[in-house]
């Protein structure tokens, strides 16, 4: 099977699945079909899924990603002692961690072709990452806390895991709470990738984008936070701040020096 055939795949046994979805049409261009599988898969509740969709959805997903090109932390310079700066999409990274700033909800972005963190992330890992996050949130029986973190397998990212959590939302002035919240989603993060046994993990930029947090203050805290808590627990973990921003990475170029 092509690349285009299991594309093809994908996109009809998604919309074989929802009857409203029957007067749906199937682009003719590679750009409208890969539209339209994402769009499928972005608003596709958590379900069950065949044995045979998830071996040619793993095919599909990890061939786009190898021709995006991946990164090794190994590829990378420090910045400090075992901190790293990296402009780039974090799906593609190749570490033991990549940290997705999630909802309350933790089931991924909803909405069509959004193109936050959440929605890439739970994109290219395919659904059963999904599915993974309503298994954990059916348990735990209510929303997920701000500055907490949960931790899932990446399954067709090239990372190994994925640690969720969700940043705090700033609608107005910002206050020591926000910063005291999103310190503490650092802090879990690196926690529970420690208690994992995982030698590196790369942060994005939490809560800045429609959360509303201030990009400098965010990554003041995030420097901060980082350093500390590697020096209070002598944690040897290799932390990679991921930026997408030009802006972004003028400001953590300056903090980390």
């Amino acid at each position: 099977m092509t690349h285009a055939e299991k594309r093809s795949y994908l996109i009809k046994t998604l919309l074989a699945e929802q009857p409203r979805y029957g007067t749906v049409g199937i682009p003719a261009d590679e750009k409208g079909q890969k539209d339209l599988l994402r769009s499928l898969m972005n608003v596709r509740l958590p379900a069950p899924v065949s044995d045979e969709y998830i071996g040619i959805e793993s095919e599909y997903l990890k061939e786009e990603t190898a021709a995006k090109g991946i990164t090794h932390p190994a590829d990378l310079t420090p910045v400090g002692d075992g901190v790293y700066l990296w402009q780039g999409d974090i799906t593609t990274l190749a570490c033991d961690a990549i940290v997705n700033a999630a909802n309350s909800g933790l089931l991924g972005c909803f909405q069509p072709l959004h193109n936050c963190i959440d929605n890439c992330i739970h994109t290219f890992a395919g659904l059963r990452l999904r599915n993974k996050c309503a298994e954990l949130m059916q348990k735990q029986g209510h929303e997920e806390p701000t500055g907490q973190a949960k931790i899932t397998p990446a399954y067709n990212l090239p990372c190994k895991y994925v640690i969720h959590t969700v940043g705090p939302i700033v609608g107005g002035r910002l206050t020591a709470r926000h910063e005291e919240l999103l310190a503490s989603c650092y802090k879990s993060c690196l926690a529970l990738a420690d208690e994992n046994g995982l030698g590196s993990i790369a942060f994005c930029c939490i809560s800045t984008g429609v959360f509303g947090f201030p990009q400098r203050r965010a990554a003041e805290i995030a420097v901060r936070t980082v350093r500390e808590y590697k020096a209070n627990t002598h944690s040897k973990i290799e932390v990679i701040f991921n930026v997408f921003k030009d802006e972004d990475y003028g400001i953590y170029r300056e903090l980390l020096g």
